[in-house]
């Protein structure tokens, strides 16, 4: 078994049963630095770690936000059209849509043109909370990208759409 750990797992930059800690600035960055699931999972980890912050006072997730931007829409949507413009499981969705409802932030109706069905909405402190809530996130993905100039921003966004979309 190969157990690959990176610095940032390790604040002391010491290896067990070693005692010299391990050389910065001579040694060349682990293999694993350059694997592109390393760099995404860490990439998205620090995100979080900016957006968590700037979203929670207003309540709500990353995810939450998502689902309140799916619903932001002139068509009304049911819940299985946010779940497949998200990508997101049935059962998935019905757990976020609840708890989005016991936080009054959405409401579901039934479908003015298929009464069969139902819509989920926003109410007011929902289109409110997702205006701010854009702003905190737009907030924290510009200082996570602070490093990368207008362009790089751009081809690194096109790129990840390209590969995930």
């Amino acid at each position: 078994m190969l157990i690959v750990s990176s610095a940032d797992d390790q604040p002391t930059h010491t290896i067990p049963g070693v005692s010299a800690p391990i050389p910065e600035d001579d040694a060349p960055p682990p293999v694993v630095h350059a694997r592109l699931g390393y760099l995404l999972k860490h990439a998205q980890q620090r995100l979080a770690e900016l957006t968590g912050p700037a979203l929670a006072p207003y309540g709500i997730t990353g995810r939450e936000l998502a689902v309140l931007m799916s619903i932001d829409d002139l068509t009304p949507l049911s819940q299985q059209d946010v779940a497949d413009r998200l990508g997101v499981d049935r059962t998935t969705m019905v757990t976020l849509i609840d708890g989005l409802e016991d936080k009054e932030l959405v409401e579901r109706r039934p479908d003015a043109e298929d009464r069969r069905r139902n819509v989920v909405v926003l109410t007011g402190a929902g289109q409110a909370t997702m205006a701010e809530g854009v702003e905190a996130a737009e907030a924290a993905e510009q200082r996570f990208l602070s490093q990368l100039s207008a362009a790089e921003v751009a081809s690194l966004k096109a790129a990840l759409q390209a590969i995930a979309l």
